[in-house]
């Protein structure tokens, strides 16, 4: 069933994905290079429409068979397609207002949060803590900083999708590990497999981008399956947080020094520490790989030990990010007058 799922979701986003590069060459829903993009060819933007069909007819059929709750399946599908509505206007230029994403993020968000009862009650260095109400606020502040993050580190082909399999697949592995019994770890798997097949077609040269109807979508869901893992077991909920590392400490580390500096946020930039490597290196494809290996070698043995409660959540998350903001930070992610160097 694993592998037929995966396979299943594969073949559907690569064939939806295959249609849309022809559909959205003909009406000219193209990405057109900058001097601040990574790319240098017109390429059709958008494509993450074919992950966003997969994983929202996953949750659909969860809910039917009763695998998993018609409030988390509704509450998370309803949330993350409102992201999805929002990233497609904006990939079609039809959105141009910084405050409407951001409203339909924030809306997006509390859906979701009200729908999984709030965040859980967390460990910390063997104490359990309930913030309550500000945990919900906490909470939705988290979904709408993945989701717009994801967008963020979108920024060359392949690493959001190389991101989006590592992640998920070992996130499915630790659910089906400490608690196979929530059968969580289907939506995931379902996550990795729409994000394989729609790889084969983004990666470099990519023929088709995912745009933010893809990146904002599956950051929102990660945040989602986070929080519903730590429902389950409150160490998952760590564990998820540690397996997106590269992709929060990269984007946080950058935001910061930019926002230290006044800089407008929501400017084309390429300071992230990884489209820094990606231009030293000439190359999309390393860097896209290189994340995939510190996801698997570096994080996931880290999340692993948290999920076994070897190692508390808390301390597991300092372990997993110290190493990647000294990266970030002698990367100079987020410094200035990046193209003159």
């Amino acid at each position: 069933m694993i592998i037929a799922l995966v396979i299943l979701s594969a073949l559907s986003s690569a064939f939806l994905a295959s249609l849309m590069v022809k559909s959205y060459t003909k009406q000219g829903i193209i990405d057109i290079p900058n001097a601040r993009s990574s790319h240098a060819t017109p390429t059709p933007r958008g494509g993450g429409i074919a992950i966003v069909v997969v994983v929202l007819t996953t949750f659909i059929g969860l809910w039917i068979t009763n695998t998993m709750s018609a409030r988390d399946a509704w509450s998370i599908g309803t949330g993350s397609l409102i992201v999805a509505i929002v990233g497609h206007l904006d990939d079609r230029g039809r959105l141009t207002s910084a405050r409407w994403r951001l409203l339909g993020h924030l809306i997006a968000a509390v859906i979701i949060i009200i729908g999984l009862h709030g965040l859980p009650t967390l460990p910390v260095f063997g104490k359990s803590i309930d913030i309550g109400v500000i945990g919900s606020i906490l909470g939705v502040l988290y979904l709408v900083w993945l989701l717009n993050l994801f967008n963020f580190m979108d920024g060359i082909d392949g690493i959001t999708g190389i991101e989006s399999i590592t992640t998920a697949s070992c996130g499915a592995y630790l659910i089906w590990d400490i608690a196979p019994q929530s059968q969580l770890w289907f939506v995931p798997l379902a996550l990795a497999g729409a994000a394989l097949g729609f790889l084969v077609l983004n990666w470099p040269p990519a023929k088709i981008f995912i745009g933010d109807v893809g990146s904002g979508f599956i950051g929102i869901v990660f945040g989602a399956l986070s929080i519903q893992a730590a429902h389950t077991s409150p160490q998952l909920g760590w564990s998820w947080v540690i397996l997106m590392g590269v992709f929060i400490v990269d984007a946080t580390v950058t935001l910061i020094r930019r926002a230290l500096r006044r800089e407008r946020l929501y400017i084309a930039h390429r300071s992230h520490a990884y489209q820094r490597v990606a231009i030293r290196v000439g190359r999309h494809a390393p860097v896209s790989v290189g994340v995939g290996a510190i996801n698997l070698i570096w994080l996931f043995p880290i999340a692993l030990l948290v999920a076994h409660e070897t190692i508390d959540g808390f301390s597991g998350v300092l372990l997993a990010y110290v190493p990647l903001v000294f990266a970030a930070v002698m990367l100079e992610a987020g410094r200035s007058n990046l193209d003159s160097h």
